[in-house]
């Protein structure tokens, strides 16, 4: 069990150093490098190789390096993002968003593999039930890695509080920002523009350094899967080919009820990449400056988890459909209020507000989307949760892809009518289930949701 845990405790840790850097980058895009939107459009690249890396390449690497060498391998993937950001122009941050869409795959579903064969090596061993134990190590992963979003946005924030650079943002430059958005560089000319270059490096700096102690982490302490253990993880590994994968996924959409879920599916990738890529610049940098982006997201960050460990364990008693009504309601007052509010510096709290409420939305649409897809497609998980993924992937590619193309407003009506035809189809899913089984419960059951969620945080 030592043995087992400490190699639990080795990829949590990993995980948690490599998305401190990620988590805090990512955040920042759109601010740092918001000239010809090279910021958003970089997380865009970034999700749309996320879509083509987990059709085929997490089974044939993983077969071909084992899951120790597959998440070290695609950690360095993440690194390489890190260092495009030191000279950050097109030649250097797209193909390094692409790098890293390619190796999140991949180092996702060789946590995956190997906390399963961990918990079932265990569970075989201590005469134990397998599905409690795997659960435990992703409970343990989950609570630790969870508070990455806190961490990297924590950095992000102290060092650029320490600009000295920052001056007064003038009244006609504060009409710039939140919904109608001027669409010019109006950030970059006030206080709110970049900090200064040594701030830049010194941040990119800590968040490479800790891209690489994660790999070494993973180099050095990790344990290779032991060759008794070879059978486990070649039935583990046992996936079809990409051609199968793919037209499995396509053949799922024959099911009238997978359909309906594309909505709410890509609304999920929308209303996230809203938050950190129009949220942060146009009402968060644009107001108050650079370095409040890091405060307002660890709010949102602090809140998702903490909530979704609370949805996940009362959904069991307020059922789905309670829990999709509130996070609806939530999520429409934000955005109306987001559409009405002029953000001005003597507002302070309000910009915690928002991605606090987002946040707890967020948990919702994550933990209840998961556990809906799980309880749905029982028989046809694979394919469903590739679907998922493709979906909510293709919600956060438009939604980066548009984001320098529109003003805020229109970005906002769009974030709102995606939300109503998500709940109408949604609700023609719960109607068609209540038909096809009269008198089934409906409460989601969310074991191992912690499992399913992993795909939200690439």
């Amino acid at each position: 069990m030592e043995r087992n845990l400490k190699n639990v405790l080795v990829i949590s840790f990993g995980f948690l150093l490599l998305f401190t850097a990620y988590g805090g980058l990512q955040s920042l895009q759109s601010s740092l490098h918001s000239a010809e939107g090279l910021g958003v459009a970089s997380l865009s690249v970034i999700y749309a190789a996320l879509i083509l890396s987990s059709m085929f390449l997490p089974p044939l690497l993983i077969k071909k390096l084992g899951c120790k060498w597959t998440i070290a391998g695609s950690m360095c993937c993440y690194i390489t993002f890190s260092l495009g950001n030191f000279y950050a122009s097109w030649y250097t941050l797209i193909p390094t968003s692409v790098i890293l869409g390619l190796g999140g795959a991949p180092l996702w579903s060789a946590k995956c593999t190997y906390l399963t064969i961990a918990g079932n090596s265990y569970a075989e061993k201590a005469g134990k039930n397998a599905k409690d134990i795997i659960n435990q190590y992703f409970g343990v992963f989950f609570l630790i890695f969870q508070s990455s979003g806190i961490w990297g946005n924590l950095i992000s924030s102290l060092i650029f509080s320490q600009d000295s650079n920052k001056v007064e943002i003038s009244e006609k430059n504060l009409a710039c920002c939140g919904a109608y958005d001027c669409m010019t560089e109006i950030t970059n000319t006030t206080g709110s523009a970049e900090p200064s270059n040594s701030l830049i490096y010194t941040l990119l700096g800590i968040y490479t350094a800790s891209g690489v102690l994660a790999v070494l982490l993973i180099v050095i302490f990790l344990d290779q899967i032991k060759s008794e253990q070879a059978e486990t993880e070649k039935e583990i590994l046992e996936t079809p080919s990409f051609w199968s994968t793919f037209l499995a996924t396509f053949q799922h959409l024959k099911d009238k009820r997978q359909c309906l879920l594309i909505p709410l599916t890509m609304y999920s990738g929308f209303e996230q990449g809203f938050l950190s890529g129009d949220y942060t610049k146009t009402y968060v940098t644009c107001a108050l400056g650079i370095h409040y982006v890091g405060y307002t997201m660890i709010c949102f960050s602090a809140v998702n988890s903490l909530c979704s460990l609370l949805f996940g364990k009362i959904s069991q008693f307020t059922g789905r459909k309670l829990l999709f009504a509130f996070a609806t309601v939530t999520n429409t007052a934000c955005i109306i209020a987001l559409l009405l509010w002029k953000p001005h510096p003597k507002h302070l709290a309000v910009f915690f507000v928002f991605p606090a409420l987002w946040g707890l939305s967020d948990a919702i649409w994550q933990t209840q989307n998961n556990g809906l897809y799980g309880i749905l497609f029982e028989k046809h998980k694979e394919a469903a949760f590739a679907n998922y993924r493709l979906w909510e992937s293709l919600g956060f590619v438009i939604a980066f892809g548009y984001s320098t193309k529109l003003q805020v407003y229109v970005k906002l009506y769009i974030l709102l009518s995606v939300l109503m035809l998500s709940m109408v189809t949604y609700g023609a899913v719960e109607y068609l289930e209540a038909k096809s089984s009269p008198g089934a419960p409906t409460a989601t059951k969310t074991e191992n949701v912690g499992a399913l969620t992993q795909e939200t945080y690439l």
